[in-house]
């Protein structure tokens, strides 16, 4: 079966991909790009772990960990860049477990239009979950930058402390401090 044949693109022709101009540090980033600079938590050749710029209900900090080359649609991912983010999807759980003390977590990704996809390059939510959170009910709420930067700068610790603890380098972690 050929798969490419499945699977086509929904990016704009001219599509500027936000999360790529902030993987790439292209700053001034285009007039649509909601990202900013301190959104990014880590990023090496495979991922990259930034704030959502959106939340859903009371409790901000959602995170979503992206392959770090552009790749829209989960259909389109290399085995390797995929089993990468799995791994550091575990990574990201396990510093939100350790910064926020939520009461679990859960991860969602979405594909094409009708799969809820907004933007055109792969990215998997890690949200940190409470007892009667909603977040499924929840309608989407943009994240006031400073928000964004406080959180980046508490989940970058503590993914920091996971990769120590897993005996491998934090130097990867780009989060600004607190």
């Amino acid at each position: 079966m050929n798969t490419a044949a499945l699977f086509t693109s929904h990016a704009p022709r001219d599509y500027a991909c936000p999360f790529c101009e902030l993987v790439q540090g292209a700053v001034p980033f285009s007039a649509d790009n909601l990202c900013v600079p301190t959104d990014l938590v880590y990023r090496d050749e495979l991922v990259s772990v930034l704030i959502a710029c959106d939340g859903f209900g009371d409790h901000e900090g959602h995170a979503m960990v992206i392959p770090s080359a552009h790749f829209e649609a989960l259909y389109d991912l290399p085995d390797a860049v995929n089993a990468a983010i799995a791994v550091m999807s575990r990574r990201v759980a396990l510093a939100m477990k350790a910064a926020w003390a939520p009461q679990g977590t859960s991860v969602r990704q979405h594909n094409e239009p009708a799969g809820n996809q907004h933007v055109w390059h792969y990215h998997l939510h890690v949200f940190p979950r409470w007892d009667d959170d909603a977040l499924y009910r929840q309608m989407r709420h943009r994240v006031p930058v400073d928000v964004r930067r406080a959180k980046a700068a508490e989940l970058g610790a503590a993914l920091a402390g996971v990769l120590t603890a897993e005996g491998l380098s934090s130097a990867d972690v780009v989060a600004p401090p607190a």
